[in-house]
């Protein structure tokens, strides 16, 4: 497997047209739908920056996911159904993303960090055979999708990340506590000015990790993802 960078970039404009609103629950198999952002991940991961193309075998992405070569393949059928990825564009084990633009259009996403021997920590406790595992992958991409590049966080209420992604509000908590425990996101509170209570907002961990609400907010300091 390839030397990953630090972070990859993942064509985000399915996500703002509604997008994570797709992968559900119900007849087409939870766990298929599950399986299909995780396979995303791990292509986004090896995609070629200018080109979108990635090169990974099954073995690869079982070792990265922990996933069966079934489960893998049927990750793949949804993504392509809904032409998030081609097939074997440059032969064998070859994926393109679809709709890339490398200068617009993307979502940052943590790559290297994640891994420890060619797996990822974080999906060691993913079993794809409960929805919240469902709906925490959904969260962490809306997260990104949505991530203010100057202050390193998503800020989104419940209602507007059940709108967002089609999460059910009275489950989002629980997802969000999948990530949490799992190290994919840090969860920040951010006072209301001129109004009694906090809000939150959403880092994903590995991003950045020095770009945080003490160092930025506090400090008066703005960055964009390009002085990286």
């Amino acid at each position: 497997m390839k030397e990953l960078r630090s972070w990859v970039k993942l064509p985000s404009a399915w996500i703002e047209a509604g997008g994570l609103r797709e992968f559900q629950w119900g007849k087409t198999g939870g766990s298929r739908q599950a399986a299909a952002l995780m396979v995303l991940l791990s292509v986004a991961h090896h995609a070629d920056e200018a080109t979108s193309t990635a090169r990974i075998t099954y073995d690869d992405l079982h070792q990265a996911l922990g996933l069966s070569r079934t489960l893998i393949s049927d990750g793949l059928d949804v993504l392509e159904e809904r032409k998030l990825l081609v097939r074997e564009v440059k032969g064998r084990s070859t994926f393109a993303l679809t709709a890339y633009d490398p200068k617009r259009g993307w979502a940052m996403l943590p790559a290297r960090p994640l891994y420890t021997g060619g797996s990822i920590r974080a999906f060691t406790d993913f079993h794809l055979r409960r929805k919240v595992e469902l709906d925490a992958l959904k969260s962490y991409f809306a997260f990104a999708a949505r991530r203010d590049s100057e202050k390193n966080r998503a800020h989104m209420t419940y209602e507007q990340l059940s709108a967002y992604a089609g999460i059910p509000e009275g489950r989002i908590k629980s997802a969000i506590s999948v990530l949490i425990h799992n190290n994919l996101v840090v969860v920040e509170q951010i006072e209301r000015p001129g109004r009694l209570g906090v809000s939150h907002s959403y880092r994903l961990t590995h991003l950045h990790p020095n770009r945080h609400l003490g160092s930025s907010d506090r400090a008066g300091m703005e960055y964009t993802d390009a002085e990286l």
